[in-house]
């Protein structure tokens, strides 16, 4: 199997999970739909195309395993809804008008607490499954070269370093994860890294089910993976 291997390495990353209110909470680990987002990005794919995310998405294979251990930073946010610049018409980021529809929610200071994994280290084994487009070698391709720039999540979530480590030939994700040398981190080395691997590829300490699959006509989630936990 021709498997890449990816570094993340960026003072802020945010793998978002399930939004609950105004909390936005991360996974320990990228979601698959987050990677395939990141990777049509590379490949200057349009988010109107959905047939060809969701088709990568469910092709993708990958592993990760934390290098350097990251801190949770949880972002307070305020805004004062009731400046009069705010105040009336607004836009959402897709250039459409979102009028208020009164009430006192609408004037008031509007809170949201937003999380992410701050100074960790990252290491990704990705892998596609069947045939078509795109290719191994086209991703490979796209992450020398992206068509855009690429980010951890948010967008301020920007890279420290290019994100492609390189491309080998291993038995699995988990092979070529397990055969990539830790990121030198130094003090911030501790133990043996915990990883996560498609359940299929072998056990691990435990089993964790991830809401990470993605509808993206829709933009709901549409099932869940399970994956192995354990270290590597």
């Amino acid at each position: 199997m021709d498997v890449l291997l990816l570094r993340f390495d960026a003072p802020l990353m945010s793998f978002g999970a399930v939004v609950v209110d105004n909390r936005h909470p991360l996974w320990r680990y990228p979601a698959a739909s987050q990677l395939a987002g990141m990777l049509g990005n590379a490949l200057g794919l349009d988010h109107r195309e959905v047939d060809r995310l969701e088709d990568l998405e469910d092709r993708l294979r990958f592993a990760a395993r934390w290098d350097a251990e990251p801190e949770l930073l949880v972002d307070y946010q305020t805004v004062d809804l009731g400046q009069p610049h705010l105040v009336g018409t607004g836009w959402t980021t897709r250039g459409r008008r979102e009028d208020r529809q009164g009430g006192t929610a609408s004037t008031a200071t509007h809170i949201r607490y937003r999380h992410y994994w701050a100074n960790g280290i990252l290491t990704v084994a990705l892998a596609l499954d069947g045939e078509g487009w795109p290719s191994i070698g086209d991703l490979e391709i796209a992450l020398r070269r992206p068509a855009r720039p690429l980010f951890l999540g948010r967008k301020p979530c920007l890279p420290a370093s290019p994100i492609l480590l390189g491309r080998r030939q291993a038995a699995g994700v988990r092979a070529a994860l397990a055969a990539e040398p830790r990121a030198e981190v130094g003090p911030r080395r501790a133990g043996l890294p915990e990883a996560i691997w498609p359940l299929d590829e072998g056990p691990g300490l435990r089993i964790e089910e991830r809401f990470d699959r993605r509808d993206w006509r829709n933009n709901i989630h549409r099932g869940t993976r399970r994956y192995a936990v354990g270290p590597i």
